[in-house]
């Protein structure tokens, strides 16, 4: 179970001659060396915080890894700040664009450096957040900071580009559809939110990113409105020193504009009750259930949201008993899992199984209500939830071993919370979680009311 995967929109600063006098004082003042290895804290690594006066979130963190830095820029907007009707999947369309490069560093140019460095970079969108990274040599970093901070701020294209940029995307939408999963998870999405933005994949409607060629100066605005530095978080990992780090950011970021301002995403409305659909996949395929319950924004102080997080372990986990029963004992599925994810907004808990026969689904599908509803009587065994604590620190810590390893753990929760700190609140909870509110957090997210089941068939046998 990863706990990991999350922003802060400092106000805007005054500007003019006495705000000049008074920088470099507030600068010292903004930058902030938190955590210690020699501490208490769960996160074993020191690292440096400072808001630059646009807004921009650098955090630095140092570790042994010679000669090798992870750079991370974490845009706090993903699929879920598509409000607009009919411009969903524009945040996806972005992480293709980025890389269309500015009139100083055309894409070509762009990656010739890039394979000079023998560094490497990608990017992924998901609903929360969209996140652009490279893996380099530290005598490179002052080059990557100049044509990161140069693309955030000038990217250009024209509407050829971009009308061949849209034309890509459909054709991976169509080509991710052909999974099974994929075509589970937009009908799920769409059946269980009414208004929210959840309500559509990150990819978007397929109706949206067939009409994208027509939005080249929709695609302008979004840039302008989300590609501010007060909507991202730089997050800076290895062999780096902080001070002289900071230094670079300052220079190459230092101009950019601020000017985020954060949309306006309709709030799910209480769901009153179960909901249930199929879909057909065209294909041949064992059938799919998935059995999702409105879940509940991430929350790293709240018991009963940490308690969940627990839950998907401890009832549908390798070492759960269900797991046992359903694979092993009576080899009924051929997969099993769960997902309580970390989410700005209500998420969707969800448990999902391959069932091997068609005339077992219903079968499967009570035995996980049947769990839940034991978790729901019953206090779940003392000794088995401390394990079960020490084995998740364990777990994230062991994953924190290499510079790229610990960016891409953070990216999400820099992306919902701006600040490593929730890390220390997420695990003081949960050190303190007790049977009991296990037994809370199942009776109060995992009831029918919450309820959508949707079952995917193949169509071929």
């Amino acid at each position: 179970m990863s706990h990991l995967s999350a922003a802060a929109v400092p106000a805007p600063r005054p500007r003019g001659g006495v705000w000049r006098r008074f920088l470099p004082a507030l600068l010292l003042a903004a930058t902030a060396v938190c955590g210690s290895p020699a501490s208490a804290a769960v996160f074993p690594y020191a690292y440096t915080k400072e808001v630059l006066p646009n807004g921009l979130t650098v955090i630095v963190v140092p570790m042994e890894s010679p000669g090798v830095v992870a750079y991370y820029s974490i845009v706090r907007t993903g699929s879920r700040d598509e409000v607009e009707a009919g411009k969903s999947g524009f945040a996806h369309f972005f992480e293709h664009m980025m890389f269309r490069g500015t009139a100083k560093y055309p894409s070509d140019a762009y990656e010739a450096i890039i394979t000079r460095m023998g560094a490497s970079t990608n990017a992924f969108t998901t609903d929360d957040l969209t996140a652009y990274h490279l893996l380099f040599g530290k005598e490179d970093l002052a080059q990557v900071m100049e044509i990161e901070s140069d693309r955030f701020q000038n990217l250009a294209y024209s509407e050829q580009a971009f009308q061949t940029e849209a034309g890509a995307i459909y054709g991976e939408f169509r080509k991710n559809i052909t999974s099974p999963f994929s075509l589970l998870n937009e009908k799920m999405q769409d059946l269980a939110y009414d208004v929210h933005t959840y309500k559509h994949t990150t990819m978007g409607f397929e109706a949206d990113i067939k009409a994208m060629p027509q939005g080249f100066e929709y695609s302008r605005s979004f840039f302008n409105r989300f590609y501010r530095p007060d909507n991202v978080v730089l997050l800076i990992v290895g062999d780096v020193e902080p001070t002289p780090t900071l230094a670079l950011v300052r220079r190459y970021y230092g101009a950019w504009k601020p000017g985020y301002v954060p949309p306006r995403v309709q709030p799910e409305p209480p769901q009153r009750g179960e909901r249930t659909g199929e879909v057909t996949y065209p294909g041949k395929t064992l059938p799919i259930l998935d059995i999702a319950y409105k879940g509940e924004s991430f929350q790293p102080n709240d018991r009963e949201y940490v308690a969940a997080l627990l839950i998907e372990e401890l009832a549908f986990g390798e070492t759960s008993e269900l797991h046992k029963k359903l694979l092993i004992q009576e080899q009924k599925v051929q997969m099993l899992g769960a997902s309580v994810p970390m989410n700005r907004d209500q998420p969707l808990f969800e448990i999902y199984a391959m069932v091997k026969k068609p005339e077992d689904v219903g079968y499967v599908r009570d035995e996980v209500y049947r769990t839940l509803e034991t978790f729901q009587r019953t206090p779940v065994d003392t000794k088995r939830l401390e394990d079960l604590k020490r084995r998740n620190k364990y777990s994230f810590l062991m994953s924190l071993d290499t510079p790229d390893a610990v960016a891409r753990g953070l990216a999400r929760l820099l992306a919902l919370t701006g600040d490593l700190s929730s890390i220390e609140m997420l695990y003081a909870q949960m050190e303190n979680l007790t049977p009991a509110d296990i037994q809370r957090a199942a009776q109060t997210y995992f009831t029918p009311e919450r309820r959508t089941v949707v079952v995917l068939k193949g169509a071929k046998s």
